[in-house]
């Protein structure tokens, strides 16, 4: 399942890199973000060698609302699992594969509880991608050095990863609502308060975002305001009402720090301190998908 929203070029490139998978995947699921670019007509007219289902939202919904109905379609259509990432994210020809013989050898390890396994994402020359590292447990490595290719993480971002089904009608959807920023940490963090999901080694793709920089708020300014506002918002919104009073008031404490420490304008620290604030009245729920008919 792929989440896009104006970024038709590298949509291309992300189809063609699942096509060229040596696991099949069985439908491709492509949720186009009310698209500006020629985006509908391009998919309106495409020929792929996977079965394509398109659904085309009628407004933008951001990241989180795009993996959100994404998720909730792919279920509807009786998935097992479902396989997701970005519009600029360009999978290697055995990352399926390997994905799916990472899970497998996790629950065999593990237990049926493992809820998810994603790749390594490496950026466009061939680094690591600096935005998108797991979060590792404290026993990280317990699966590798029983051969596997695995390590045990809480966290991970949504470019590659595998979810199965159960998990979907256990946990529900995320939270379409974030928009953008943090649902997808949000939502693995949801996933592993039972057991740890697992990064696969061998199962890499690629992540052209541009800038290959990890985030953090000491990097505001005006042009990208907008984005630290959301994902300010949501982590307060998920420290008080996941976490509790200290951990919010924690988080307040770093954001003051990081906004001081990078020097940014004070009109954007009024600015996202007040999205801090925010995040004690907003609070989502949890959405599940409707049940399929046998």
């Amino acid at each position: 399942m792929v989440v896009t929203y104006n970024r038709l070029e590298k949509l291309k490139k992300v189809i063609s890199s699942i096509e060229r998978q040596t696991h099949a995947v069985s439908t491709l699921l492509v949720v186009d973000n009310a698209s500006t670019d020629g985006t509908d007509q391009y998919l309106a007219s495409l020929s792929t060698t996977v079965p394509l289902v398109v659904v085309t939202m009628p407004e933008n919904t951001g990241g989180a609302g795009g993996f959100t109905e994404g998720m909730r379609r792919g279920y509807s259509l009786g998935a097992d699992h479902i396989w997701i990432m970005d519009d600029d994210c360009y999978p290697e020809p055995e990352a399926l594969a390997r994905l799916v013989d990472g899970f497998d050898e996790a629950v065999e390890a593990l237990g049926q509880d493992v809820p998810f396994a994603c790749s390594v994402v490496t950026f466009t020359d061939g680094n690591i991608c600096e935005m998108n590292n797991p979060l590792p447990t404290w026993d990280w490595g317990r699966l590798l050095v029983q051969g596997q290719r695995n390590v045990m993480v809480t966290a991970c971002s949504f470019v590659s990863v595998l979810i199965p089904r159960w998990v979907i009608a256990e946990y529900g959807l995320p939270y379409a609502e974030y928009f953008i920023w943090f649902d997808d940490r949000e939502y693995t963090l949801r996933l592993t308060r039972r057991c740890p999901g697992v990064q696969v080694l061998d199962s890499v793709v690629v992540h052209d975002m541009g800038d290959n920089r990890g985030v953090n708020f000491a990097m505001v300014d005006a042009k990208s305001a907008w984005k630290f506002e959301y994902g300010v918002r949501n982590e307060a919104s998920y420290q008080l009402h996941h976490r509790g009073i200290l951990y919010f008031l924690e988080f307040g404490a770093r954001l003051f720090v990081s906004l001081h420490r990078g020097r940014v304008p004070v009109s954007l620290r009024a600015r996202l301190m007040r999205k801090w604030l925010s995040g004690v009245t907003f609070n989502p729920s949890v959405r599940y998908p409707e049940p399929v008919e046998s």
